[in-house]
């Protein structure tokens, strides 16, 4: 996989002697366009022919991210992304910048906001990071689109088809993008896909998320238009994207067992309430300067609206006699976010002296969260009206082969809550409503240094924030005459990570490996009451300890061998002020990862990858019990193998992939290792899927 984990700084020549198609900027991690060896940081960079073959293999842009991003969890294979953590930690996800995560009421169900066949690249910088602003604990994760690149005009059109060999499990996908670059330049893209619903390795129907949301059993569209044009030094770009997810209704879940062993399944059928779905809108408008006062100034507008139903249920918290009898009252909730913002920035070379760069700017961002029950139109969670504003400035100086970097970020944020009642299994409680607010500075430091001979070594300490739960907290308040500004504790979770870089670059190949050790003392753990299946937030230190491995090797000019390795350690305390003893669980943390991949350039424009992924065994907090929490867990490893192969002809681009080449039944990380699991979420994983792929452009 190239650039896996590009962790420190690499000679340009041998870079471009060893591939001179390799893209060589990121903007992620810097808020400007810079040269990867310039960055002392884990930087990992998903190219789109990269995309394209996961993507072949798996629909799904998380399934990507687990493949080629060392440090990023098993996918969880369902709409829902809980458990899909960073080194421990949350990432914030990004697309084209603009934020898709939502933390003040975080329903993990962020990681669908676009077609894949939109991305171009995904930047991924491992660890913490406040470069782009709230949320990015455990790391950033930018997906970039694509942009026209020759002149011209050119369209593609690309179907795809996927099939385990039952009925009712086909997976079907069809898009057409236009591209046109001339005085200006244009690209459309209309796609959607159909999925049904699979089996596992034994040919049983795999099990619904009919909660949290799934995949499975639904219908995705997206429409995206982004329009640009360039004014001498200027440029002036507008992106629209309008993607929606929704279960078709046509499938219901039937229960497991998770003492016997019997997994969850589904069955023809149509389950209550709406299905469940996601619904984003992004608006950005974007204007560069290319020489302004000596430097280069960026600005974007961004609006963002989005929205997550869940599946309906008679879930206790649900219940109200007022409305019908105990326990067949059935309801869903939906989790609505709606944010604007602004980021500028401005970086300007060569000041005062040769080799001395200045970069600073000014983020602001309005974020209006709330959860609502949908079927009943009671509020769960009252409007979050959060706001924030960071102005940032960082200095950069290069001296031979040496890159220094310090800079620092002043987040000031305000929260405001009316006044509102909670539901009815909280004893209807009035709350009185309140303001909280911080002013944080977060800080970041960092050093390469370019060895020779194709090595480099990075040093680093970086800073990132995030905020608690607010919702989580908020919704369960039962206790009378309690104030928001009294119930919670707005204080940022802040992530202090060190980190060591390695890395050699050369004719017949790369190595690169960091370890890093990750603290905050002032975390934010979720707790779930085993009985209730009720979440709370605990404010307790977390550290985090790992190292990542990644490398390519070059036998003979038309393979590539790849290797990638993670391993992380986390400890979090039962309570505050109590001892660092308690292992962090599957909600935060992955087990070890190891993915081999061999890769074979068999023609000009024929090639194939076999990849395996490992998953290590994993059994922690054997007999720990807190309050009611249950915080043990057990998970059994297993061993997934995948092949894609594609071919390019004058008819088009043809491909072929195949998941769990060998049939593999397994249950899934989270679904085996949850303390939490239900009879409901005893989930086992996709069994050998073959999906076809055409693509011709013209």
């Amino acid at each position: 996989m190239a650039l896996a984990t590009l962790l420190a700084a690499l000679p340009a020549a041998a870079q471009t002697a060893a591939d001179p198609t390799l893209e060589r900027v990121v903007v992620t991690a810097t808020r400007s366009s810079k040269a990867i060896e310039k960055i002392p940081g884990a930087l990992t960079v998903i190219t789109a022919q990269e995309i394209e073959t996961q993507t072949l293999i798996a629909e799904d842009l998380s399934a990507v991210l687990s493949v080629l991003a060392p440090s990023y969890a098993p996918s969880r294979q369902k709409l829902t992304s809980f458990g899909e953590s960073m080194r421990g930690r949350t990432a914030l996800l990004l697309f084209d910048g603009v934020p898709q995560s939502n933390p003040l009421r975080n329903g993990a169900r962020e990681g669908y906001f676009a077609d894949p066949s939109l991305i171009e690249r995904i930047e991924v910088i491992s660890g913490a990071s406040a470069a782009q602003g709230l949320g990015a604990t455990g790391g950033i994760i930018n997906f970039i689109s694509r942009t026209p690149r020759e002149p011209g005009t050119r369209q593609r059109v690309e179907l795809k088809y996927g099939t385990q060999g039952h009925s009712g499990d086909a997976l079907w996908k069809a898009g057409y993008t236009l591209e046109h670059k001339s005085d200006f330049d244009a690209l459309l893209h209309i796609g959607t896909t159909l999925r049904g619903v699979g089996v596992d390795g034994h040919g049983s129907r795999l099990g619904l998320e009919a909660v949290q949301g799934d995949t499975q059993d639904s219908r995705a569209g997206d429409i995206f238009l982004k329009l640009g044009r360039d004014f001498g030094p200027q440029r002036l770009q507008l992106s629209v994207n309008k993607f929606r997810l929704e279960g078709e209704g046509d499938w219901k879940p039937v229960p497991g067992n998770r003492l016997t062993g019997v997994l969850t399944g589904a069955t023809p059928g149509t389950p209550p309430g709406h299905p469940p779905r996601n619904d984003v809108r992004t608006v950005s408008l974007d204007w560069s300067h290319s020489d302004l006062a000596g430097g280069q100034a960026r600005a974007q507008v961004y609006k963002q609206d989005f929205s997550a139903l869940y599946g309906a249920s008679a879930a206790t918290t649900f219940q109200d006699v007022r409305i019908a009898p105990q326990g067949q009252l059935i309801d869903q909730s939906e989790v609505v976010a709606d944010k604007a913002g602004v980021k500028l920035s401005w970086v300007r070379p060569d000041l005062f002296v040769t080799g001395l760069e200045l970069t600073t700017g000014l983020d602001w961002l309005k974020d209006t969260s709330q959860q609502r029950l949908a079927l009943t139109g009671r509020s769960w969670v009252p409007p979050l009206k959060f706001t924030s504003t960071a102005p940032f400035a960082q200095l950069e100086y290069e001296v031979g082969p040496v890159t220094i970097r310090g800079g620092a970020r002043r987040e000031s944020a305000n929260l405001k809550v009316d006044s509102y009642q909670t539901l009815a299994f909280y004893k209807n409680t009035a709350v009185q409503g309140g303001e909280r607010s911080f002013s944080q500075w977060v800080k970041s430091l960092g050093a390469v240094w370019r060895l020779g001979g194709g090595w480099s070594t990075f040093v680093s300490y970086n800073e990132g924030f995030g905020v608690p739960d607010v919702g989580l907290v908020l919704r369960a308040v039962s206790t009378a005459n309690q104030s928001v500004d009294k119930l919670i504790s707005l204080e940022p979770v802040v992530t202090d990570n060190r980190e060591i870089g390695l890395a050699w670059r050369g004719r017949l190949g790369s190595f690169s490996a960091s370890a890093y050790d990750s603290r905050s003392d002032l975390g934010s753990q979720i707790r779930v009451d085993a009985a209730t299946g009720v979440g709370s937030v605990l404010r307790v230190p977390v550290h985090v300890k790992g190292l990542e491995f990644s490398g390519e090797f070059k036998p003979l000019p038309d393979w590539t061998l790849s290797a990638s390795y993670a391993r992380t350690r986390g400890k979090t305390a039962a309570q505050p002020d109590a001892p660092l003893d308690v292992d962090l669980g599957a909600r935060s943390q992955g087990p070890d990862k190891l993915v081999l991949a061999a890769a074979w350039q068999f023609a000009a424009k024929g090639s194939v990858r076999l990849q395996a992924t490992r998953l290590a065994s994993r059994d922690i907090n054997v007999g720990r019990v807190v309050g009611t929490s249950r915080l043990e867990e057990h998970f059994k490893g297993y061993t997934l193998a995948d092949l894609a192969a594609t071919y390019g002809t004058a008819w088009g681009d043809f491909g072929v992939g195949i998941e769990n080449l060998f049939d593999r039944q397994y249950v899934g990380y989270y679904a085996q290792a949850n303390p939490a699991g239900t009879n409901d979420d005893h989930f086992a994983g996709r069994g050998r899927t073959l999906t076809v792929s055409w693509r011709r452009s013209f």
